[in-house]
C-alpha cells in the first residue's frame, strides 16, 4: 500500500481488502450471457459498497480481449496477470450465476496465506474412469480433485504469475479443450510439481450458512418455454442403426417433437427416413449435416426458428431445451450447445461438440450457408467444421453445460445432481431407456411443458 497506514488500512493487511482481489465472470459474447454477466458485475460491486471494505476488479470475461477462446481460461492468465497483478492478490473465477458474498470471501482468504501459491475450490471428482478425462487416473478416480464451476474457484498472485510465465514459453499435452475444468486442474498441478486443489467448504453449489459462493441455476426461467413448432429437429442415422437406435428415440423423446425427421444413407418408409444422397461415413457427418442445414433452410420442411441437429444415439429433454431457448434470441446468430475448443493456446477455434447435440438459430444457418464455407469431404468432423467457419463469421460458439457429449456415469456425480441436464449421448453399457427415465423424463404433463 503506498498511502501511510492507518488503523484501518492496518486492517487491511490483516484481512485481505477487496481492492486486492479480481473476480473473473465467466461471460459469455451471446447478448444474453452479455446481459446476465453485466448484472452479476453490478451486483458484486453494489454489495462491495455496502460492505466498506474496498473495491475489487469484477472482469467479463468476453470483454477481456478480442480473442473468443479466452473462455478456456489459460489463454488469458498471461494477460489478466499483466494487468492486474501488480495490484491483486487474488483471483477469483465464478460463472455468470455464481453468487457471491464478499464479506464471507475474506474471511476465507485470509486463511491462506497469499505469498504462497493456492489453488482453491469446492472439489470434485470422477467417480469412475472417465472418457472425457482421458481415462486419467483410472486406477483410483478419487484420488485427483478439480474445481466445481458453479462454486467458483480461486488462484493466489504467485500460483497465477508462475502459470503465465509457463504458457508463454510451453504448448499444452492436447490441443483440444474438452472439460475445462479439470483440463485447468491438471495443468495447475503439472504432475505433482504444483498444487492440488485445496478443498474449501465456504465455495458452495447450494446456499447455506458460512458459504462464500453459492449457485442459482443452468436452466434459467426466462419465461414460457419456446413453442413446439419453433424447433426442428433432425436426428442423423444411418441403415445399420435403424433397428435398435431409432427405436430408443421413438420410445423416449421423439413424442414432444413438434417437427422431427430422421436422415440416413438409405429411405426407410417404416420409420420414415429420408436419405439426402449423402452416403454414411465412419468418422464425421459432414456432407450429411450440410445437406440436412440445406434442406432446413428450403421450403421442404416448416419453417422453424431453431434447428436441433442429434446423433440417434442422444438422448434429449426437448421440454428443458424450449425452456432454455426463450432466453435466446432467435434473430440473432446463435450456436448453442456444449462448447469445445481445438488449439486455443495458439489462437484456435471452438465449436459445439455433436454428440450433446447442436441448437442453432435459422439466422445462423443461413449466415453459415451463405458465407461458403464447406466440406472439404463428406466424412469431415461436421462439428469442427461448423465451428471453424462460425469463428471466421464473427459468430459466438455459445455454452451450455446441460448438454453433454457423453454419459451421465462419464461426469462427477456431484456435479451432473445438481443439473437439469439437457442431453446426453452413446449407448455404451447402460440401458438408454433407464437414464432418459432417470435423468431428463419431465413428470409434467406434456400439456404443461
Amino acid at each position: 500500500f503506498s498511502e501511510a497506514v492507518s488503523e484501518k488500512s492496518f486492517f487491511f493487511i490483516l484481512l485481505p481488502g477487496l481492492q486486492e482481489v479480481v473476480v473473473v465472470i465467466q461471460s459469455q459474447r451471446n447478448s444474453y450471457h452479455a446481459r446476465r454477466s453485466e448484472q452479476r458485475k453490478e451486483e458484486i460491486l453494489q454489495q462491495a459498497a455496502e460492505e466498506g471494505k474496498g473495491r475489487p476488479v469484477v472482469v467479463l470475461l468476453h470483454e477481456l480481449t478480442e480473442y473468443e477462446g479466452d473462455w478456456s481460461i489459460l489463454p488469458a492468465l498471461p494477460h489478466l496477470f499483466a494487468t492486474y497483478g501488480q495490484l491483486a492478490s487474488w483471483f477469483i473465477f465464478v460463472e455468470e450465476e455464481t453468487r457471491l458474498r464478499l464479506a464471507a470471501l475474506l474471511r476465507v482468504l485470509h486463511r491462506y496465506p497469499e505469498h504462497e501459491e493456492w489453488f482453491l475450490g469446492r472439489g470434485l471428482h470422477d467417480d469412475g474412469a472417465s472418457i472425457i478425462h482421458h481415462y486419467a487416473f483410472s486406477e483410483d478416480p478419487s484420488s485427483f480433485t478439480y474445481p466445481d464451476p458453479s462454486a467458483g474457484w480461486a488462484v493466489s498472485k504467485p500460483l497465477l504469475k508462475r502459470l503465465a510465465v509457463r504458457l508463454q514459453h510451453e504448448s499444452l499435452k492436447s490441443d483440444f479443450t474438452i472439460d475445462l475444468h479439470h483440463e485447468i486442474a491438471l495443468y495447475v498441478w503439472e504432475e505433482g510439481n504444483g498444487p492440488k486443489l485445496t478443498a474449501v467448504p465456504e465455495f458452495c453449489s447450494q446456499m447455506r450458512d458460512n458459504c462464500a459462493t453459492s449457485f442459482t441455476t443452468f436452466l434459467p426461467d426466462c419465461g414460457e418455454p419456446v413453442p413446439k413448432t419453433d424447433v426442428f429437429v433432425a436426428v442423423k442415422t444411418c441403415h445399420k442403426f435403424h433397428h435398435d437406435r431409432v427405436p430408443v428415440v421413438r420410445a423416449t423423446w421423439e413424442k414432444d417433437a413438434g417437427f422431427l425427421e430422421f436422415y440416413s444413407d438409405v429411405s426407410d418408409s417404416s420409420i420414415p427416413t429420408i436419405s439426402l444422397g449423402v452416403p454414411n461415413t465412419e468418422r464425421g457427418h459432414c456432407g450429411k449435416t450440410f445437406a440436412i442445414m440445406r434442406r432446413f433452410l428450403s421450403g421442404a420442411v416448416p419453417r422453424a426458428d431453431w434447428l436441433l441437429i442429434v446423433d440417434d444415439d442422444t438422448l434429449v429433454s426437448l421440454s428443458r431445451l424450449r425452456m432454455l431457448l426463450r432466453c435466446y434470441d432467435s434473430r440473432e446468430a446463435v450456436s448453442l450447445g456444449e462448447r469445445y475448443g481445438y488449439g486455443l493456446l495458439h489462437k484456435g477455434y471452438s465449436y459445439t461438440t455433436g454428440g450433446g447435440g447442436m441448437v442453432l438459430s435459422r439466422v445462423a444457418v443461413s449466415r453459415l450457408m451463405s458465407s461458403g464455407c464447406s466440406c472439404h469431404s463428406d466424412d469431415a468432423p461436421d462439428d469442427m467444421v461448423i465451428g471453424r467457419c462460425f469463428t471466421s463469421l464473427g459468430v459466438p460458439i455459445t455454452h451450455s453445460p446441460l448438454f453433454h457429449q457423453a454419459r451421465p456415469d462419464d461426469y462427477s456425480g456431484k456435479l451432473i445432481s445438481s443439473q437439469q441436464a439437457i442431453s446426453f449421448h452413446k449407448h455404451w453399457n447402460v440401458d438408454p431407456l433407464a437414464v432418459y427415465k432417470h435423468w431428463l423424463k419431465d413428470d409434467l404433463p406434456r400439456d404443461e411443458l
